[in-house]
């Protein structure tokens, strides 16, 4: 069991490689690397699954890649959130909030593109179903978290990460 499960988190959302959207048809929601940095020790990287919201507005499913991307060979840690729902533009700025519910599967690299591109639409149909069939989780997208009225200025230094609360 990992016990630091649930973890929320939230912040402003920044431009990322485009890789996503762009290769993998799953555009993502990046976190600054202040949250990145603000995890626990504890906390493996790998795919995540649970819930985001952006801008206070509707809670969706979510999938979060955090780690390395070895595929991509990336120099720095990175918390990348694809939402299980379509946006009509792009979303630097925003204000992200996720909570962060189950695990699905320890980073790992591929072959070629085509086998990450299959692992991603996996991870993103497995995440579906474990949020629908276990009501603990499925619970967390009321979390008081995601309903916080209080509208921040996108100025404000408003990231942050809050584990297990």
């Amino acid at each position: 069991m990992l016990n630091y499960l649930p973890y929320y988190a939230s912040g402003r959302i920044v431009e990322g490689f485009r890789r996503g959207s762009s290769e993998l048809g799953v555009p993502t929601a990046n976190y600054p690397l202040e949250v990145v940095k603000s995890l626990p020790g504890c906390f493996k990287t790998g795919i995540y699954y649970g819930w985001a919201n952006v801008d206070n507005g509707p809670v969706y499913k979510m999938v979060m890649s955090i780690g390395w991307n070895p595929f991509y060979n990336n120099k720095e840690k990175s918390m990348e959130t694809h939402i299980l729902h379509d946006f009509a533009c792009d979303l630097y700025g925003s204000l992200l909030k996720t909570c962060i519910a189950g695990f699905l599967r320890p980073e790992k690299d591929f072959d070629s593109l085509e086998d990450l591109i299959r692992a991603v639409q996996d991870d993103k149909s497995l995440a579906k179903d474990l949020l629908d069939a276990d009501e603990s989780k499925s619970a967390l997208q009321y979390s008081q978290f995601f309903y916080d009225t209080c509208q921040r200025n996108k100025n404000d230094k408003d990231s942050q990460s809050n584990g297990g609360t």
